[in-house]
């Protein structure tokens, strides 16, 4: 069942990216997606990053129409779907990569204030490709890293994970596929959780295009404990 939304807001927040505000909030779990149609355009799965808000990077030819709507026009909407973070530890690390941000963003809005501390690690390739930088209002320290050193320090997010890995009772991660195991290998698979990412096609678990070995991560995900993906990222 679609629920159909106006755009009350859009703006850009880095480089191809830009900030939808819904006409209308969704109960969510911070991790869970929501399937986002546009008539005959096609239909494709973002992460909340809260509960009326969108924020999507421009990489193809629905992104590239989403990206011509106006305020006012109409989305349909279907979700929350998934399996979204669970709150677990007290002193956490966030690490996103990219536009991995929006679903930690949720996390750290939702629950930054009930958690011992708040570590976001968070990675870019540039200065102008990093979004959501509020986020600086709901975490305890922002420690930034872009690949040619514009913002930050030069490096990677994991390279900070490693070398504090002591100060984190747990981790919560989003982003690319070889940052997500680089945190894996340094969490050894424990006390950590990811949101994964696979092309789908339902949203929920009945056509199998998303498939993570024995996981659906429609269904099973997008949210997965580290021992659970050992062997399988």
């Amino acid at each position: 069942m679609y629920s159909v939304v106006e755009l009350r807001e859009t703006w850009e927040v880095a480089k191809d990216v830009r900030a939808f505000r819904l006409s209308k909030g969704f109960d969510f779990t911070p991790g869970q997606f929501v399937m986002v149609w546009l008539p005959g355009v096609g239909e494709k799965p973002f992460s909340l990053a809260w509960k009326d808000l969108l924020v999507v990077k421009r990489v193809g030819p629905f992104t590239s129409r989403l990206f011509e709507l106006e305020e006012g026009e109409r989305l349909w909407i279907r979700g929350p779907y998934g399996r979204g973070f669970e709150k677990k530890w007290g002193r956490v690390a966030l690490v996103a990569g990219g536009i991995g941000i929006p679903p930690l963003y949720a996390l750290a809005r939702a629950w930054g204030k009930d958690l011992t501390k708040v570590t976001l690690i968070y990675g870019a390739r540039s200065r102008e490709e990093m979004a959501l930088l509020d986020v600086e209002n709901y975490v305890d320290e922002v420690v930034i890293t872009t690949d040619d050193g514009s913002a930050g320090r030069k490096g990677f997010p994991t390279d900070v994970l490693a070398e504090r890995r002591g100060e984190f009772e747990g981790a919560y991660a989003c982003g690319p596929e070889a940052m997500l195991k680089a945190v894996l290998r340094v969490m050894d698979y424990k006390n950590v959780q990811i949101s994964a990412e696979r092309y789908m096609k339902c949203g929920i678990g009945v056509c199998g295009s998303c498939n993570l070995g024995k996981y659906l991560v429609c269904r099973d995900g997008p949210v997965f404990d580290g021992f659970q993906l050992k062997g399988l990222l």
